[in-house]
């Protein structure tokens, strides 16, 4: 891999970063792309039932360079009362969802986005979802603001997470991302959710474009280390994948390459033994981290069950693939 001095990495424009992308996937403005429930560990150590919802809606007005979710996503805004419709719909034919105690709202963006979830329809939301132990959702920290709060009380007794993407403490890798933030509006969008009785979360990059493999793992726990100094309370670790047409093009250059499963295993190892918070590793098509036909199965399985317990487990020793 190249590589160039950070002062000489490379900044692109949305107009670059446009012009690399292939064709979004055909979505329906009353209906969420995908739904799903799924296991995760809570705040009190319970492994609970999340009823998790990928809503559509229009494109994040944020061109970060990693990023592959305007996929699933329109081109222009959604008609008052279709978001409220999505997660009924999703609720209605998720089987199971009566066991979910906590419910994600993802929508391919940024919750808080105006022109994403219309803020009238936050009371016909609310009532979807108010019975929930807790209601997760994603947001740039640009866009923490009063909105957080007027939602935070209309989905009561259930409690507000917000899931803010900090990527990486690397400062100068931070503005080559395209993420339109800095460390200090990350701060600042922590102590304001704090301060406000609002859990946050964090998903961070496990090797973005630009790092060394040892220098991915070292700068994915740095930003562990800083969230969590953050009053973050629990982090998602995200293999950086290929998928969006620029990063298929660093490939190319030799500016990126996906990290191995040894590095998903180790990032998720010592963030556990440090024993700060929550660290989930992010597991979407985590097969393509691990090569080995052998082996691959018991290695995702490995880092799924120590997700859940929050423990470190035994390696998966295998003599096929030496790791």
């Amino acid at each position: 891999m190249n590589k160039p001095d950070s002062n000489q990495w490379p900044r692109f424009s949305d107009a670059e970063i446009l012009s690399l992308r292939g064709r979004k996937n055909r979505v329906a403005s009353n209906r969420p792309y995908a739904f799903h429930l799924e296991q995760e560990r809570n705040a009190q150590g319970e492994v609970i039932d999340v009823a998790t919802l990928f809503l559509t809606n229009r494109e994040c007005p944020f061109r970060c360079l990693m990023c592959d979710l305007w996929k699933n996503t329109l081109d222009s805004s959604v008609a008052s009362g279709e978001i409220p419709t999505q997660i009924e719909l999703a609720l209605s034919r998720l089987a199971g969802f009566q066991s979910a105690r906590e419910i994600k709202l993802y929508n391919s963006g940024n919750f808080f986005d105006r022109k994403a979830i219309p803020v009238r329809d936050y009371p016909g939301i609310a009532k979807l979802v108010s019975r929930f132990d807790r209601v997760i959702v994603e947001n740039h920290p640009s866009l923490c603001t009063e909105d957080c709060l007027r939602f935070r009380d209309m989905i009561a007794p259930a409690e507000l997470e917000i899931a803010l993407g900090l990527e990486t403490c690397h400062p100068e890798l931070l503005q080559t991302l395209n993420k339109n933030m800095n460390l200090s509006d990350f701060s600042r969008a922590c102590d304001f959710l704090h301060g406000q009785n609002i859990h946050i979360r964090a998903f961070i990059l496990l090797k973005p474009p630009f790092l060394e493999e040892s220098e991915g793992i070292e700068w994915a726990i740095r930003s562990l280390n800083y969230a969590f100094d953050r009053q973050v309370e629990c982090c998602s670790m995200i293999p950086t994948r290929g998928g969006n047409g620029i990063m298929e093009q660093l490939e190319r250059q030799g500016d990126f390459s996906p990290p191995s499963g040894n590095s998903l295993e180790t990032v998720l190892e010592r963030g556990l033994s440090q024993k700060q918070g929550r660290v989930f590793m992010d597991l979407w098509d985590a097969e393509q981290f691990f090569p080995c036909d052998r082996c691959q199965k018991a290695r995702v399985e490995r880092l799924h069950q120590m997700n859940l317990s929050q423990s470190i487990l035994p390696k998966i020793v295998c003599g096929a693939c030496c790791e």
